[in-house]
C-alpha cells in the first residue's frame, strides 16, 4: 500500500513543477510569445475563463502581441484583464483586435519580473512540502495503526524527503534558467 502512496505524492510533486514552468512561461523575457498571456483569465460569461478561451491570440511581429476576441462585447473585459495582469502590458484597442506592443524591457522591470518568478517558485515549494506534510502523516498513521513497521516507516520517509530535496532541487534550476532568461539583454 504504502508503495502506491509514494508514486501520488511524486504525480504531486510533479504537478506542482509542471505549474511552476506554466507560469514561468508567462513572464515575458524580451520577445513576445503568446504563452505570454496564459496566466491571464477574464470575467467572461459569469465565470473566470483563460484568455485564450475567449480570443485569439498571435504574434505578428518579434515585439507585438495581437488579442482578436470573439464575441465584440467582451472587449473591454479583455483589455482591462490585460492591463490588471501583473505584467506590465498595455494593449491599444483597434475593433476587436487587440494590439499589445512589448516595451523594451529596463533593468528595473526585469529586477520585478525575477521577483514575480521568485514568488511563483516558492509557491511551488509550498505545494511540494504540503505533498511531503501529507505523506509523513499518512506514513505516521500507518505506523501507528500497525500496518507497517517502524524500520518500513523511517525507509519511506527518508524515500519521500528524498523526493521532496529532488523536487525542489528542480524548481530551484527551473527558476534559475528562468532567471538568466530575463536578466538577459
Amino acid at each position: 500500500m504504502a508503495d502506491m502512496d509514494l508514486n501520488e505524492l511524486k504525480r504531486r510533486m510533479d504537478g506542482a513543477i509542471t505549474s511552476l514552468k506554466s507560469d514561468l512561461t508567462g513572464l515575458r523575457t524580451g520577445r513576445a510569445s503568446p504563452s505570454l498571456l496564459d496566466p491571464i483569465y477574464v470575467d467572461a460569461y459569469g465565470s473566470k475563463m483563460p484568455l485564450n478561451q475567449v480570443a485569439n491570440v498571435s504574434v505578428p511581429e518579434p515585439r507585438m502581441v495581437t488579442v482578436t476576441v470573439w464575441d465584440k462585447q467582451m472587449v473591454g473585459k479583455v483589455e482591462r484583464a490585460i492591463r490588471e495582469s501583473n505584467l506590465g502590458l498595455n494593449p491599444i484597442t483597434d475593433g476587436a483586435t487587440l494590439r499589445i506592443p512589448l516595451p523594451e524591457l529596463n533593468e528595473q522591470r526585469r529586477k520585478e519580473l525575477v521577483k514575480v518568478a521568485h514568488q511563483y517558485a516558492e509557491g511551488a515549494k509550498v505545494a511540494v512540502r504540503h505533498v511531503r506534510r501529507d505523506g509523513m502523516e499518512t506514513l505516521k498513521k500507518l505506523e501507528k495503526d500497525g500496518d507497517i513497521g517502524q524500520d518500513e516507516s523511517r525507509q519511506q520517509s527518508d524515500r519521500v524527503q528524498k523526493m521532496t530535496d529532488e523536487t525542489i532541487s528542480e524548481i530551484d534550476s527551473a527558476l534559475a534558467v528562468k532567471e538568466a532568461e530575463i536578466m538577459q539583454v
